[in-house]
């Protein structure tokens, strides 16, 4: 996998090498002899090598030197100098020139590049568990959604279902208190009219003379509460029922129970409901 980021920072380097040579060449030779302007050359080439072999190595013992990192970007800016210098003091194809100046920073860059690949670079075991682990997220993700759809689904049927439920009870409380208003004010044409109390008059008459009965049309709507027998047993509060019951609960031995205790209860003429009795029940026993 490293070949994807080695290969072109090996290719760019190889060119910007043997264009930095050539054009010190071209450029100083004019200048100076040509053995002397290819040692300069050679010289910036090999110093840039020299440093980005050093590099390669500290990195390879997982270590860096800033020092010789600054040294390795000088020489690279320096080979992209003389490429521009020699791009502007070119009386032909200047523009080509410089547009190729660019190509010793490029490879530098590409080689810093390749070093945050090789910092980053993970074994396949890793890469394998890494791909299970967000293999298995997408999975309950997609789980997820999938019950959350459903979810929703089944409470939109069961909305519609109490809905249309609702809507039938409504047709049939409208249609009963319908019949049931016709049914009332038939009742009430009746009790007024003039025929139904002649009629009552005539039934009553020979028993009660001088006497109309009313006829009283039957209640219909909210009534008064029917109060307690007075004869009834006062109600125990919680403490005395709960006393009570331990009371009979514990009177043998083995402990009583709760049929028991209820029967023997009742039978000594205390009242109390069932479900008051069955707590206080359960908070002593």
């Amino acid at each position: 996998m490293s070949a994807k980021t080695v290969l072109p920072a090996v290719a760019m380097t190889a060119v910007s090498m043997v264009l930095t040579l050539a054009v010190v060449v071209m450029w100083l030779g004019t200048a100076v002899p040509w053995p002397v302007a290819l040692v300069v050359g050679l010289g910036i080439d090999g110093g840039w090598l020299a440093t980005l072999a050093y590099e390669r190595r500290l990195a390879a013992q997982g270590d860096h030197n800033r020092a010789v990192t600054v040294v390795g970007w000088s020489f690279g800016i320096l080979a992209a100098g003389v490429l521009v210098a020699h791009a502007l003091t070119a009386e032909q194809s200047a523009g080509a020139w410089l547009a190729v100046a660019w190509l010793p920073i490029a490879a530098k860059a590409l080689w810093l590049v390749h070093s945050l690949w090789e910092r980053t670079a993970l074994t396949p075991l890793a890469l394998d568990a890494i791909r299970g682990i967000q293999q298995e997220a997408r999975d309950e993700a997609a789980v997820a959604r999938a019950r959350l759809r459903a979810e929703a689904a089944t409470e939109e049927t069961r909305l519609t279902a109490v809905t249309a439920a609702g809507a039938r009870v409504a047709r049939v409380q409208a249609k009963t208190a319908q019949t049931l208003a016709g049914a009332w004010s038939t009742l009430e044409t009746a009790r007024k009219g003039e025929e139904t109390g002649r009629a009552l008059t005539s039934v009553t008459g020979p028993v009660t003379p001088a006497v109309t009965p009313r006829w009283e049309l039957p209640v219909w709507g909210p009534t008064e509460p029917v109060p307690a027998l007075e004869t009834a047993a006062p109600a125990l509060s919680d403490e005395a029922l709960d006393a009570l019951v331990d009371e009979i609960r514990t009177s043998e031995v083995p402990a009583l129970s709760y049929r028991e205790m209820a029967a023997r209860f009742r039978a000594a003429g205390h009242s109390a409901s069932e479900v008051r009795l069955r707590a206080a029940w359960k908070r002593v026993a």
